[in-house]
């Protein structure tokens, strides 16, 4: 996993809560603390997964482009985390002699796997509404 699924996951709730409204990448940047290239990037995947609208110019920016009700944690994850928490460098040397080192990015492969699984089924039941509306219960 990466921070891009947290940034993902703050600037669509901060849509929602926006509900009909544009927001620059400079405005959810600034409510997300990073800057406005970063919101971009992440931006761009959740555009191009359908989640936002773009609009450029004066008065453009990003909007919700679907029910917040229907956005789940877990297809965002697999937007912009490519569905994986597994690092992209494993321990290891599958031509290796070692029993050890032989095996276990293969082992730990199936673990990530296995996770990913769990992780994914756990998301699906949370959406940008529910998150919303735990952040409004908040005191």
């Amino acid at each position: 996993m990466n921070s891009e699924f947290t940034i993902a996951v703050h600037s669509l709730v901060f849509l929602a809560y926006l509900p009909d409204h544009m927001a620059s990448s400079e405005s959810i940047a600034n409510n997300v603390s990073t800057n406005p290239a970063r919101i971009r990037k992440v931006m761009s995947c959740l555009r191009k997964g359908g989640f936002v609208k773009t609009k450029e110019g004066v008065g453009g920016g990003y909007i919700l482009n679907a029910d917040p009700q229907e956005i789940t944690l877990a297809q965002i994850y697999r937007t912009v985390s490519c569905g994986t928490i597994k690092p992209h460098w494993c321990t290891g040397d599958p031509d290796e002699a070692c029993v050890i080192s032989s095996k276990i990015q293969g082992v730990m492969d199936g673990i990530f796997e296995e996770a990913d699984a769990y992780f994914e089924k756990y998301l699906d039941q949370i959406t940008i509404d529910s998150v919303l509306k735990k952040i409004k219960q908040c005191p």
